[in-house]
Parts: structure tokens; sequence; C-alpha cells
């Protein structure tokens, strides 16, 4: 770690993971541990696929259903 707390990552790990001088880095505290996880540029297009068939419409659906009750309960 530098001085100004900048950490650099070494090229075998930035180049497994892809990343690049614009790649945002997360760091998440658990316990004495810090991970960092490299953001992905659009995160809804790198989980896109990655989940079970319908969960989707699963969500949606109780999305919609929330608003609903919502709206019901304010007026």
């Amino acid at each position: 770690m530098s001085k100004r707390g900048q950490v650099s990552v070494p090229s075998k790990i930035r180049k497994k993971l892809h990343i690049g001088p614009n790649t945002t880095l997360e760091w998440v505290i658990e316990g004495a541990t810090a991970r960092v996880i490299p953001v992905p540029e659009n995160p809804i297009q790198a989980f896109r696929g990655s989940g079970k068939k319908g969960l989707v419409k699963q969500l949606l659906r109780e999305r919609h259903r929330d608003r609903r009750r919502e709206d019901a309960s304010q007026n």
C-alpha cells in the first residue's frame, strides 16, 4: 500500500478478472478480512441468465402487487 492509501492489483489477477483502469472495485469487510470485488460495467447485463428461470417474472409480479397495495393504502 502506498503512503496515499493506494493498492496495486497484481497483473495476473487483473488479467484473470478483466480489471482495467476504469473498473470499479467494491471493498467488502468481513470481520478481519477485506475482499475486493470488481463491479461489472453493466451489473444487470452481467447477471442476466445467471438465475433460475422464472424468477425475474416472479419478482416483477411481486413488485407490481406491492405497488398496488401501497397505492390502495394511500387512498
